[in-house]
């Protein structure tokens, strides 16, 4: 049996926040991230968040999915990972564009790479994984990454990082939603649990998943 085909799966639900775009000024950022992972006890959850004072959306994605790697690492446990992201710059990076770049010695046709030092942390961290990597549109009423969205806007806004991998309050805010009248069908258990098994039979997962 392939050794990957025992690891633990881990789906997680990444965004990334710049306040002040195209403003004269510094622009704060943050980045935010829902982890998910199966237990006995059911699918756990866990928040993390973090910010910068004068950042980019682009550095902001790859420093958020550097930091959720990282949490998933502490413990030394090599994983199964989906990353599941609003950011075509990272899913699209780390999918097409970082072995051509590695190819060439970090090199790019049209000169220089940004964020180089940045790709380089993803990549090692990444290394520590088995990760795939998935996009999905923002702002489309996807639960998970409107979630994630409000993680990173909150911690771009208010300047916080989060202590490591936190309590999530995913379910007091899906329950909010839903007295609006939002996402009332949805399970976010099943929605888990679907993903979790397209990676655990060893399903390549598209761009867009």
């Amino acid at each position: 049996m392939n050794e990957s085909a025992t690891l633990p799966v881990a789906v997680l639900h990444l965004d990334e926040s710049c306040l002040g775009n195209g403003q004269d000024g510094a622009t704060p950022g943050g980045a935010g991230g829902l982890i998910e992972v199966a237990t006995r006890s059911g699918v756990q959850r866990r928040d993390f968040y973090l910010h910068a004072a004068d950042t980019t959306n682009n550095r902001m994605a790859l420093a958020g999915a550097i930091a959720a790697l990282q949490l998933l690492g502490g413990k030394g446990q090599r994983l199964r990972v989906l990353i599941v992201s609003d950011s075509e710059y990272l899913v699209k990076g780390m999918r097409e564009w970082v072995p051509d770049w590695a190819a060439r010695g970090w090199k790019r046709k049209g000169g220089q790479i940004e964020n180089l030092p940045l790709w380089q942390q993803l990549v090692h961290s990444a290394g520590k994984h088995d990760v795939q990597w998935t996009w999905v549109r923002g702002h489309k009423g996807h639960a998970k990454n409107e979630y994630a969205d409000q993680l990173a806007v909150r911690a771009a806004t208010a300047q916080v990082t989060s202590d490591g991998a936190v309590e999530s309050g995913f379910s007091e805010w899906l329950e909010a939603q839903r007295a609006k009248g939002l996402y009332e069908g949805y399970d976010p258990d099943a929605q888990y649990r679907a993903l979790a098994e397209r990676v655990a039979r060893g399903e390549k997962i598209p761009m867009s998943g």
